[in-house]
């Protein structure tokens, strides 16, 4: 428990740090133009500098998964399993961007500042830690179940989707052309839809029943097409919506049952005789006995008294 709180704590400060790092009052610009002597103009270079502040703790946050990352490698029975778990593979690409940006920052090479530029865009990959709250959560793994055991419905739910947009674009295009002006032959003064790639937006906005109000039809025509495209919107999500929803109440049963049962204690199971021993004859010779055919019962006597007669002891 401790450790699942350390590893809790952790990926909240560093996700926490990943967002404030974003935000204009951690930044500061920095002038990094340098003076040009014998050229007539100089290019202005500026460079976003982070709060130290906030790299030290994400310092702190990297040592700690570097540990858990490590211990678990090391302890882990079946390393090709470890490696080949996705979780893992997170933890290992969110360490490793920091370590390099940690050794290239004091390089002044060009080749060392573009890696330096891609690390920085590749900070994104340290929002992922958050999947690793699935190990402590059992909600999390519940929903990670869900959406494996969805995957049929998921995959039909986009072939609905992608057919509905595909027609409603291609239906709004030419109906809002319906009101065009004689002398404005692609409808580019009164309408926003003026290519079908442009309605892919518009269809995909009204069939999940979003409306952004970003695009929308201006005449008779366009305006019947956008109801016709979003009640089949939510006609398309609405059938294989159930199905998730009944997958996922399953699986979440079946995990709060799991969490009732009492926890089993591990028996003690007393060693195997030996075969050399008078518990393992009398043991054989109980359960040959038990059996209903007398030969077996007979030849266990015979081997009993073949080893009292080795061992120099008197049958009873």
């Amino acid at each position: 428990q401790f450790i699942a709180f350390a590893s809790l704590f952790f990926i909240l400060v560093s996700i926490t740090t990943f967002c404030l790092e974003t935000h204009e009052a951690f930044n500061t610009i920095i002038n990094k133009t340098e003076q040009v002597i014998n050229g007539t103009e100089a290019v202005l270079q500026y460079e976003i500098e982070t709060d130290p502040a906030l790299t030290y703790v994400e310092g702190v946050c990297v040592v700690w998964f570097t540990f858990e990352f490590l211990v678990r490698v090391i302890f882990s029975p079946n390393k090709l399993e470890f490696i080949k778990n996705l979780l893992n593979i997170i933890d290992f690409v969110a360490i490793l961007p920091f370590y390099l940006e940690v050794g290239l920052s004091g390089l002044s090479s060009k080749a060392a500042k573009d890696v330096l530029g891609f690390l920085r865009v590749v900070r994104f990959v340290r929002i992922l830690r958050i999947f690793k709250l699935t190990r402590h959560f059992v909600g999390l793994r519940v929903l990670g179940h869900t959406l494996r055991a969805s995957t049929n419905e998921f995959l039909l739910l986009i072939i609905f989707l992608a057919l509905g947009v595909l027609i409603f674009a291609t239906m709004i295009y030419y109906a809002e052309r319906v009101g065009a002006q004689p002398n404005d032959p692609s409808a580019s003064e009164h309408t926003q839809f003026k290519n079908i790639p442009i309605g892919f937006w518009w269809a995909v906005v009204t069939m999940t029943t979003l409306g952004y109000g970003d695009m929308y039809p201006r005449t008779w025509s366009g305006m019947l097409v956008g109801a016709l495209c979003a009640l089949a919107g939510v006609l398309t999500i609405a059938m294989p919506v159930p199905v998730i929803v009944n997958n996922f109440g399953m699986y979440y049963s079946l995990a709060m049952a799991k969490q009732k049962l009492p926890r089993k204690r591990k028996k003690h199971i007393p060693p195997a005789p030996q075969a050399s021993s008078p518990t393992f004859c009398k043991t054989d010779l109980n359960m040959a006995c038990n059996s209903t055919q007398g030969d077996i019962c007979l030849g266990k006597d015979n081997q009993l008294m073949e080893h009292n007669r080795s061992s120099g002891r008197t049958p009873l």
